[in-house]
């Protein structure tokens, strides 16, 4: 099974925690399409034939497209790719875009998962991360998507935010589950170089984030999930019994994937390529026919690295006997070693062959990840 990305580049405004290649103008859109089409029949041949598990829209904001447009994008890719019959498509979608006439036409559409960026149900955060909506548009959205017969759903939280008090992050928590929701990623704010955030605590301009706040409350919120039987199967998300992101977790797997749009990036098992994040650049490239990539082949020690990265992030861990098998007894006696401390630490729990992060380990995952590097 394989899966295929879409970015689509364009926004109304860009949030000042953001480092995602978008633009605040939809002037291209129509050769943008033109375009994104060429490349799926370019880039045809990628996946070697391997069925389409997973579409997913994201950017950018995939919200603001047309759903006609969005109907041309899933019809080539059914036409050029052998396409599972049960194939999870998701679009992400901002709160201020979904009013009863757009939620109505999506639910026409094939997509039949969606992804909302909420990051927070208080006006100060979102104020604070320079969001377009309110949190007033963020209830109504959720219920009408509801309404329209989207159960398999998921929203967007930011913890961290230094707006948001511990307090304030269990509304935030109690919010979501009242309103029922399947799935859940939530993700720590992280200050990215060069974003608008960077620059406004640089110069004074606003509040810097606080580590320790960042870190109880990923812990209240690891809590209150467990508590309310939402399995956190990957270290940013939580879903009830049968609404994993199989998108997502095809990446965790080391499944391959197909990137489509600028700036989008694709993985075949052995090697890596990402579009060029430029829109201008991309439409004149594959006006010519070419692929607008830059392509790396993954040594077997980066396969190893990747391999230990994206599956220790999982509640079904890293496997030493898939790494023997995979990469050999030199990188297995590598990891085995490397993982000792992790484990009379704590931080590491051993199931049979399988190495799993315990709540305290889950702090420090890409720390650990780092150590058990080649």
């Amino acid at each position: 099974m394989a899966g295929i990305y879409i970015h689509i580049p364009f926004c109304k405004q860009i949030c000042h925690y953001c480092n995602f290649y978008s633009l605040v103008s939809v002037k291209y859109r129509q050769p943008f399409l033109k375009a994104l089409l060429k490349e799926v029949s370019i880039q045809k041949d990628y996946l070697q034939g391997e069925t389409v598990n997973t579409i997913y829209f994201g950017g950018g904001t995939p919200s603001l497209l047309p759903a006609n447009d969005l109907r041309q994008i899933i019809d080539l890719i059914h036409e050029t790719h052998p396409v599972h019959h049960d194939v999870e498509i998701t679009l992400e979608a901002n709160p201020d875009d979904l009013d009863k006439a757009t939620v109505s036409t999506i639910q026409k559409t094939s997509v039949n998962r969606l992804s909302m960026g909420v990051q927070s149900f208080r006006d100060e955060d979102l104020k604070y991360l320079n969001r377009v909506h309110n949190a007033r548009q963020v209830i109504s959205s959720i219920k009408l998507a509801q309404d329209a017969g989207f159960g398999n759903m998921s929203i967007d939280l930011i913890f961290g935010i230094p707006t948001l008090s511990n307090k304030n992050w269990e509304e935030n928590i109690s919010t979501f589950l009242d309103l029922d929701i399947p799935h859940l990623s939530a993700y720590a704010l992280t200050i990215e170089p060069k974003t608008a955030l960077e620059v406004l605590i640089r110069k004074g301009k606003t509040t810097p984030v606080d580590e320790n706040a960042t870190v109880s409350q990923f812990q209240i919120l690891m809590k209150a999930m467990k508590k309310f039987g939402y399995g956190h199967y990957e270290i940013s998300n939580y879903c009830k019994p049968g609404f994993c992101s199989r998108h997502n977790r095809s990446y965790w797997s080391g499944e391959k994937y197909l990137g489509l749009g600028p700036s989008s990036h694709s993985y075949n098992g052995s090697s890596r390529q990402w579009n060029i994040a430029n829109t201008r650049k991309y439409i004149q490239e594959t006006d010519e026919g070419k692929i607008p990539a830059e392509i790396e082949t993954l040594s077997i020690e980066q396969q190893y690295n990747e391999y230990v990265l994206t599956t220790l992030r999982t509640m079904w861990g890293t496997d030493s006997n898939f790494i023997k098998t995979k990469f050999g007894i030199k990188f297995l006696d590598l990891f085995l070693k490397a993982s000792g401390k992790f484990i009379e630490s704590g931080m590491l729990v051993k199931k049979g062959n399988t190495f799993i992060l315990s709540e305290k380990g889950k702090l420090f995952a890409d720390g650990i990840s780092a150590e058990l590097f080649f």
